[in-house]
């Protein structure tokens, strides 16, 4: 079975019919103008061809009517003017090993330029029809997409992820024609949402490798809108530009490259900040009091008078210091640290119902203070 040459495609001269331009550029005039330098240049190369042409086929018509006047000389016996003619024919075939190299370099120029809509294109016949407009596609609701999203990711997560591990252009381009239906904006999704996976993981150099591939999706995607066309027809096209390293769009193409990375490193640094607020939030809900106020909260608000109490578990202390109180003020922090859980009324009682020491801290300061003056009178402890 034969097989198709398409070397002849390899160099094509990309349209420059969707290039950005400035505002103040009359981007019509631009492209008229670009079209008519590329004109002029093919009608230069015409005019080559055809001079040299011309001036071969005078140098094989003097040529052969040098080897006719060499034989009638020859005939002749004229052996003077036979070797003034072979010296002459001789001249001649040099200059045609010259006509050869000429001929060879116009053919490898020819070869080398860049084929364009004026060189792939002639008309054969023309056909007009005048179609009905498609109608739009149908706009997903936000349900929808996500849906749509989810059962693509279900069926086709294997081949994604293939795809997003692949570095070479060629064999990108081959898996993509082969995969076509991944030409699209569901497997863009999903590759931006495993780049910022590995980057919350700290995988940073898979994720640099599989962005990469995000933003050559990204690119045919942004191509095929731009020609409102199927996106799966500028595989080809993307590819093909990329590879002829035309530094404006190869440059153009590493600086998405690196925002994208930017963006994705910024995202999960977002992603991981929000992940420890809602572990701390989560911790500050399992330490909440009866009250619903956190104990931490509570400690770093209190006195330091207070704090020492506590961190001493020192009741004694406990007693004196709030007895020392304005009543307000300890009434207040008492009834915090009952909310939080720092103070557990009747939390000492013991067994026999008796109240053990510190059991009247919940009590109220007015309260504690009779009570002290009742205990420097017995001697007993409270």
């Amino acid at each position: 079975m034969s097989t198709i040459n398409y070397s002849k495609w390899d160099h094509i001269e990309i349209s420059d019919d969707e290039d950005d331009t400035h505002p103040n550029i009359d981007t019509p005039s631009l492209f008229r103008w670009r079209h008519q330098a590329r004109v002029e240049r093919m009608e230069e190369q015409k005019k080559k061809k055809e001079s040299f042409v011309n001036e071969k086929q005078s140098h094989q018509q003097k040529v052969a009517e040098m080897k006719k006047k060499l034989k009638e000389a020859e005939e002749k016996s004229a052996s003077d003017e036979f070797a003034k003619l072979k010296i002459q024919l001789s001249e001649l075939e040099k200059q045609e090993e010259e006509f050869k190299k000429k001929e060879e370099e116009l053919k490898r120029e020819e070869r080398l330029t860049p084929l364009n809509i004026d060189t792939i294109c002639k008309e054969g016949k023309s056909k007009t029809l005048i179609n009905k407009s498609a109608p739009p596609p149908k706009e997903l609701t936000e349900e929808e997409k996500i849906e749509k999203q989810q059962e693509f990711t279900k069926k086709y997560k294997s081949e994604i992820r293939k795809f997003g591990m692949l570095q070479k252009w060629d064999d990108s381009k081959a898996y993509l024609t082969e995969h076509n239906y991944l030409v699209c904006e569901e497997t863009a999704n999903y590759l931006v949402i495993w780049c910022i996976d590995l980057e919350v993981e700290e995988k940073h150099d898979l994720m640099k490798h599989v962005s990469h591939q995000c933003i050559v999706m990204q690119f045919i995607l942004e191509l095929a809108k731009s020609l409102k066309t199927d996106p799966r027809s500028c595989v080809g096209a993307f590819f093909s530009r990329i590879k002829l390293g035309e530094k404006q769009y190869s440059d153009a193409f590493n600086e998405e490259l690196d925002a994208f990375r930017a963006r994705i490193q910024a995202r999960a640094k977002a992603r991981i900040e929000e992940a420890m607020k809602e572990y701390e939030e989560e911790e500050r809900q399992k330490r909440l009091g009866p009250g619903g106020l956190d104990p931490v909260e509570v400690m770093e608000s209190l006195p330091e008078s207070l704090q020492k109490c506590f961190e001493s578990q020192d009741i004694a202390l406990l007693q004196q210091t709030v007895s020392e109180m304005p009543q307000e003020e300890a009434a207040y922090h008492i009834q915090r640290c009952i909310d939080s859980g720092l103070w557990v009324p009747g939390g000492a009682e013991d067994k026999s119902g008796e109240p053990k020491e510190g059991e009247e801290e919940a009590s109220t300061p007015s309260e504690e203070k009779d009570e002290k003056q009742e205990e420097k009178s017995d001697g007993t402890a409270v």
